[in-house]
């Protein structure tokens, strides 16, 4: 009896100790660079360190933009639709760790039973009989997880909720990161409409000026046409900004969970500069942006589905156990004569299936290469974001300058050709083409800010908005 006691101990305690089938995890090889090739010429910032941690869009100093930000992450919808889906993935990491424990539970009740006097098989004169039957039980079933399926599954679904935090900060720095290129676009649809409005009066003046020269036989009445036309239409461009302004700052409500009725942003022209940003090393992009951190974690999920699917093959050991009592009447259901247990082990094997374990392990390792030709690709677009941006800014860099320079010398231009309006030398079509190319000029200026502007957003982006994988907390709820 003690002998078959220690084994059956020994039995148990093999089983409850279990091995785990199928790969271990090892994070894949993605394509790397030593530096990134766009930083050559570009002006890092100094101290060279990481982008501040959470509130990114301090380093472009505006304090309008600074308060509305603080508004994305407690208002916006879609930012609530993300923390929903991160407490459903972290409810499923419950939801599968609850089979590493036996299920628990009990049943009560009374039955009375009146059996048929004409069933088949009866004795010749018999008739049918009534008995009844109280139950109380307490009954318990446990799986074995010997080949490691339930870890694994449980493994899977704390990936998955990581993932999910990953798709949470990604979806939070793409919110900030579209509300802040809004706001330079407002600030720079701003700046178009203060260079519109000017401009319009000096046009209202050159206007004054040709027809005072018109009354005085000085200048044709073509002059005056055309100074007119000129003026309509810039009018329109100034009219034009408007709608797009209008826009602009319906889009920044929605972004921060308010109707468009209830927000109003006082105009301010775009006057800022863009800061310097440090790139960092290719490496540390890998441990910068929640997105490639999502994509890793969904390979270490994929891979334990490969492990899921491989146990498959191996028996399932259950364990049951019941005990309680059974009586013909409350009276007698509690009698120690009524106690009743029963204990016992099942282990299930398939024999055949007609090839279903195997498409299931080939299926969950054709999704595991995906998920890692996902995760590469992943790896690749970000440096992609980053190169194209980092370009961007130090092209732009320089065509602003140019471009300061064209201003500069299409202003000297048209206050020439004023000049030598008023003093009959030239005609009003030498006015009016200095006019246009000189506002054309002033124009693309602004809109090359805004392009530097957006530019530097977008790189924070790319960077990661000063997010780190540190940040990633283990999920254990």
């Amino acid at each position: 009896m003690k002998a078959r006691t220690a084994g059956l101990l020994g039995l148990v305690t093999l089983l409850l100790g279990g091995c785990m089938v199928g790969p271990d995890y090892a994070k894949p090889s993605v394509p790397m660079t030593p530096a990134f090739k766009e930083t050559d010429g570009w002006k890092p910032a100094q101290p060279s360190d990481h982008l501040p941690r959470g509130q990114w869009w301090a380093i472009f100093g505006d304090p309008d933009l600074h308060e509305l930000e603080q508004q994305v992450s407690p208002a916006n919808q879609n930012l609530k639709i993300a923390e929903a889906r991160l407490r459903e993935a972290r409810a499923m990491v419950r939801f599968n760790r609850a089979a590493l424990f036996p299920t628990i539970s009990t049943s009560f009740g009374p039955s009375s039973i009146r059996q048929s006097g004409n069933q088949p098989f009866l004795t010749s004169g018999g008739s049918g009989g009534s008995s009844g039957d109280i139950l109380l039980s307490l009954d318990m079933s446990y799986e074995i997880d010997l080949w490691g399926r339930v870890r694994r599954t449980v493994a899977a679904a704390r990936h998955e909720a990581a993932a999910t935090a990953a798709d949470l900060e990604t979806a939070r720095l793409s919110l900030q990161a579209e509300l802040a290129l809004d706001y330079f676009e407002l600030r720079a649809a701003d700046a178009q409409q203060q260079l519109l409005d000017e401009t319009v009066k000096a046009f209202e003046a050159a206007l004054r000026l040709t027809t005072n020269r018109f009354q005085g036989g000085a200048a044709p009445k073509s002059d005056v046409a055309q100074a007119q036309t000129q003026l309509d239409t810039t009018r329109a461009q100034a009219t034009d900004v408007a709608v797009q302004r209008a826009q602009l700052e319906h889009a920044i409500a929605t972004l921060i969970g308010k109707p468009p009725a209830d927000f109003n942003l006082p105009p301010r022209p775009l006057a800022s500069r863009p800061p310097d940003i440090p790139a960092g090393l290719p490496s540390q992009l890998l441990e910068r942006r929640p997105d490639v951190a999502a994509s890793e974690r969904r390979v270490a999920e994929a891979n334990e589905q490969i492990g899921i699917a491989k146990a498959a093959y191996y028996p399932t050991v259950m364990l049951n156990a019941s005990v309680g009592f059974e009586g013909s009447s409350f009276g007698n259901l509690l009698n120690a004569s009524s106690l009743l247990w029963s204990v016992g082990a099942s282990i299930t094997q398939t024999i055949f299936d007609g090839g279903r374990r195997r498409a299931t392990s080939d299926a969950a390792r054709a999704a595991y290469d995906a998920t890692v030709a996902g995760y590469r690709q992943t790896t690749l677009s970000a440096f992609q974001q980053v190169e194209d941006n980092l370009a961007a800014l130090r092209i732009l860099e320089q065509e602003a300058q140019e471009q300061r320079r064209a201003v500069e010398s299409a202003q000297l231009s048209l206050q020439l050709f004023t000049n030598r309006y008023r003093g009959g030398v030239d005609n009003y079509l030498q006015v009016i083409t200095a006019q246009t190319v000189t506002l054309t000029n002033q124009r693309t200026e602004i809109d090359i800010l805004r392009r530097r502007m957006d530019a530097s957003v977008l790189l924070v982006k790319a960077l990661g908005g000063g997010w780190d994988v540190t940040e990633l907390a283990t999920v254990d709820k």
